[in-house]
Parts: structure tokens; sequence; C-alpha cells
């Protein structure tokens, strides 16, 4: 939660010049969207671009990708972008802060962590037993993987510093190497990068973290009050794009999938993107509506308490403005 206080400031250094480049942004067909990162884990996203559902809307999508929640909310809050794609912890830390105007979840993508615990040794049928005194690599302590995978060992009786190592002095971004280079026993990586390193007769696959921690909100559309009251009919034109990319990449095959998005994700092979998608497909990361569940979002809460990065609990209502949402069917 710390790197969040910094975003208040963040934005009023910003401020000005974000209400100067506001005032020259004239095309209302535009959507400029600040992703947490890139991945194919938001593959409804990306089909819904490469098959034109977007275009359809009359809408151009304009991607950039912030490389962290934080940046993607201080996008947001400077108006630097008009929706943001993060997990709703950001949205929750911000409203915390006292902010007005923080960003209400608008629309839900993925209804699970979509990273996949890699072992160093092959574990046929495992269920987390016998790793007692192993070192596990978790990414940046309070980020949201981190807390996920936190809470999914804490719940199968593992205690950082007792009967388990919980590294968490890696970035999640550089998990990948610092494995492959020999730290760690277990990481938890997403797509390909978790394909790549089992092709590789780097590691296995033995276990789909999202599975196991259960369904949460966590990765979501987000937009201030201001946006959704002066252009609701943006968002809902945003949200039905993704959702026929969401319908296609529930009903079509993992091949035909990876062959659309390909485009995206330039230097990976194709046979990585087909396995990636089977996972994702397999291990069932994509809402089928953009509805946020309540009891979804307190679990979200529950696990942000369990990491000891939740002040307070937060209204469900608060937080989540399914109005848009419900106009998707």
């Amino acid at each position: 939660m710390k790197k969040f206080v910094t975003i208040l400031l963040v934005c009023l250094l910003l401020a000005t010049a974000a209400i100067g480049f506001a005032s020259c942004k004239k095309d209302e067909n535009v959507i400029r969207l600040n992703e947490v990162t890139h991945s194919l884990f938001y593959t409804p996203q990306y089909l819904a671009m490469a098959l034109g559902y977007f275009e359809d809307e009359g809408l151009t999508v304009e991607i950039t990708n912030g490389s962290g929640a934080d940046n993607v909310m201080t996008a947001l809050l400077t108006d630097a972008a008009d929706i943001g794609l993060m997990g709703c912890e950001a949205n929750i830390y911000v409203y915390l802060q006292g902010k007005k105007d923080y960003p209400r979840v608008i629309g839900q993508l993925t209804k699970r962590d979509g990273s996949f615990l890699v072992a160093r040794n092959d574990m046929p049928e495992f269920d987390y037993g016998g790793i007692e005194n192993t070192t596990v690599l978790m990414g940046r302590k309070g980020g949201m993987p981190a807390m996920i995978l936190q809470y999914v060992l804490n719940n199968k009786g593992y205690t950082d510093g007792k009967n388990i190592t919980m590294d968490y002095s890696i970035e999640f971004g550089a998990l990948g190497p610092a494995f492959t280079g020999g730290t760690g026993d277990f990481v938890p990586l997403f797509e390909p990068a978790a394909s790549k390193i089992v092709k590789e007769g780097r590691g296995y696959i033995v276990s789909a973290i999202g599975q196991d921690s259960g369904e949460i909100p966590y990765t979501c559309y987000s937009a201030t009050a201001e946006f959704l009251e002066k252009h609701p009919d943006k968002a809902e034109k945003f949200l039905r794009a993704v959702w026929k990319g969401t319908e296609y990449a529930l009903t079509h095959s993992p091949e035909d999938i990876a062959e659309k998005v390909a485009p995206y994700f330039e230097g990976t092979d194709l046979d990585l993107l087909v396995a990636a998608v089977k996972n994702y497909q397999e291990y069932d990361v994509w809402m089928s509506t953009p509805i946020t569940d309540k009891k979804a979002f307190e679990r979200i809460q529950d696990i942000m308490e369990n990491a000891g990065e939740l002040s307070e609990r937060v209204s469900y209502d608060v937080i989540v403005d399914n109005t848009v949402a419900n106009k998707i069917k």
C-alpha cells in the first residue's frame, strides 16, 4: 500500500499538464486505455482489437502499458487515461486515502489469479504437501500476485520464516530469470513465461494459483465518476466490444485464438501462445459477464487483510459500479 501513498502527490504535480492535455483531446471516438501490463492473460481485450470489435462500436482504442497498478491509477486520476485495467486493490487503496473522485470498477475481465506455480522438480498430483523448508519466490511484497500466493500458502499451513521461506526480494517481472538462474524452489509465473520454462525443461507447472485461491476481481476496468458521467456511452461501447472478445475466447480453439492475438505478442512462438491460451481456458480465468460479484470482492479483501496490507475494509457498493456492466448481456 505504501506505493499508493505517493499517488496523490504525483497527481498534484501532473494535474496542470494533464488538464492541458485533456483540453487538446477532441476526438470523442477515442478511448485512452492504460493497462497494468501487456499480458496474454488479457486475451479477450486483444481479440476485441484483432477482430475489429472496437471499430464496430465506432471506437479507436489507444493502449499504454502502465507497468504497474500505481501508474495506471495515476493516469486515471490525472486524466491521462479514460479507462484503466488493473486489480481493484488499487481502487481500495486510493479510496482509503480520501480521494473524492477515486476510480470505480466498471467491469471485470479476469476472475482469478492468472499465474501458475512452477516447481524446479516434477511433482505429480501436487497438493502443497511436503514442501516444508523450501523457498518460494513471491514477487513484490504487497503486490497482488504475492498477496494471493501468501494467502494460499498460509491456508495450506505454511508460515514465512517458520516452515517455509517466502522470498519477496525480487520484482515480479524478474522472477522467471531469477528462477532459471537457480534462485528458489518454486516461482509464480504468468503465461507464456510458465509454458516457456516448461518447454525449455527448466521447470514444471504444478498448480494454477487462481484455482487454489478462489474467484476474485483480479483484473478490472476502472474509470472516474467524472468520466462515467460525461461519457457513459463510450464506457458501454468499450465494455461491449471487450465482452465480444471474451465470448470468442470462451468458445474457440486455442490454436485459432493464438493466431488472432499473435500480432500483439511479436517474438513469442505460436506454439507457446497456443499452450498458454489452452491453460487459461482450462483453468477458467476469464469472466463470462463483466459484472463484479460481491462475494468475490469480499474475498480479495480477505487476501489483503491476510497480507497485512488493508487498514480497513471497504464496502462493495463504494468501489464497484455495475451500471454499465449490467447493460452488457
